[in-house]
């Protein structure tokens, strides 16, 4: 069996420690599971939000929510005031709860169209929400040129207006009306992180970094730069992403996607002491999405760097007691079934992976190589 095992399990593409960050961030980021939690929603919009817009701030702290609390109760007695609406608006929109700035900044609008704060605010969450339609950044493109008619060297407008141009991917567009922004003030450091969002898209991945990096030194505690900044060189398989990383975990010790990124930026460059602490912080959180993570990536670490199977096991089993649908967690335990000579329980396992993916053709193949033993 053991035989059986090195000849068939050759370390596949997807456990290859370059192409498992890459098809493990696809399953994490981008699928986020029905039980994901809102503050793994909250730290998806912040990495959305610097392709386009930029603002300050995505955890609601004890003093905002005091804050929206009296903004609430001021409004219910005055629900016309535009200035509140406004103001609690903003608030709103600098945690990126844009739905509910929306609602605020429509009815503001609405309620007086010549104002210039509420329609700035209305062209900002139409052009910063995820599900943003082509006419509805139509929509805000135009508020927006409307807006810089009355207003032409407002910044804040200026990127806004750039961010449109950056999603019907007219770039010479959007650097022309950044490069006005920037030539107001160069310190603007909306405007470099437009520029990097930018030459992302245009795969111009040196430009983006210098100018995500000017960004942080126009403001030093502009933790979604180093985040992104780390995506950027972990996707390059660089160790330089554990600093930015180790910065952004720093700003924001509460959100768990900066600890789990720093976590697995230091397994996949060895230094795996540091990454099985982290690891076990997020296994003890109170969030299922990354209690699951934590304990699997102790699992694969145990498995795969330690060569500890019976330890694995229990990893990937108390990941799979949190998250029952955690198709990788339920893969590698078949692996592990299939080391102990356990055929039985490796298909169950591999059959476990393919119920919840059908798709998940690593599972599919390795249970076949048995069957046809």
């Amino acid at each position: 069996m053991q035989q059986k095992y090195s000849n068939c399990y050759k370390r596949p593409d997807y456990l290859i420690k370059r192409s498992y960050q890459r098809v493990l961030g696809d399953v994490i980021l981008a699928k986020s599971y029905k039980f994901a939690t809102m503050k793994l929603i909250s730290i998806s919009v912040i990495v959305a939000g610097l392709m386009f817009s930029v603002s300050c701030g995505t955890d609601v702290s004890e003093t905002t929510e005091n804050t929206n609390q009296d903004l609430d109760s001021l409004i219910a007695a005055n629900p016309e005031s535009i200035s509140l609406l406004v103001k609690r608006g903003e608030k709103l929109f600098k945690e990126y709860k844009y739905d509910l700035a929306l609602v605020d900044a429509a009815k503001a609008f609405r309620l007086d169209t010549t104002n210039l704060s509420a329609r700035l605010l209305y062209a900002e969450v139409i052009n910063s929400r995820a599900t943003r339609t082509p006419q509805e950044v139509s929509t805000a493109q135009r508020m927006y040129a409307q807006y810089l008619k009355k207003k032409p060297e407002s910044t804040r407008a200026l990127v806004g207006y750039a961010a449109t141009y950056s999603y019907q991917h007219d770039f010479n567009s959007s650097f022309k009306y950044i490069n006005m922004a920037l030539k107001i003030d160069k310190h603007y450091r909306e405007g470099y992180v437009l520029k990097g969002s930018n030459y992302m898209q245009l795969k111009d991945v040196d430009k983006a970094k210098s100018s995500y990096e000017t960004a942080v030194q126009q403001d030093p505690e502009f933790y979604e730069a180093y985040f992104r900044l780390g995506q950027i060189y972990q996707a390059e398989n660089n160790p330089r992403c554990i600093e930015y990383f180790t910065s952004a975990a720093k700003l924001k010790p509460e959100f768990l996607e900066f600890k789990y990124q720093l976590a697995f930026s230091m397994q996949i460059h060895n230094r795996l002491d540091e990454a099985v602490d982290l690891y076990r912080e997020m296994a003890s959180d109170t969030v299922d999405f990354y209690v699951a993570r934590g304990l699997f990536h102790q699992g694969y670490i145990h498995h795969f760097e330690r060569k500890n199977i019976d330890s694995a096991m229990y990893y990937y089993e108390s990941a799979l007691k949190t998250e029952p649908r955690y198709v990788e967690s339920w893969h590698n335990l078949g692996l592990c079934y299939d080391v102990k000579g356990e055929t039985t329980q490796a298909l169950k396992s591999f059959s476990k992976a393919l119920k919840y993916d059908p798709n998940f053709e690593l599972s599919r193949s390795f249970a076949d190589s048995i069957r046809h033993l």
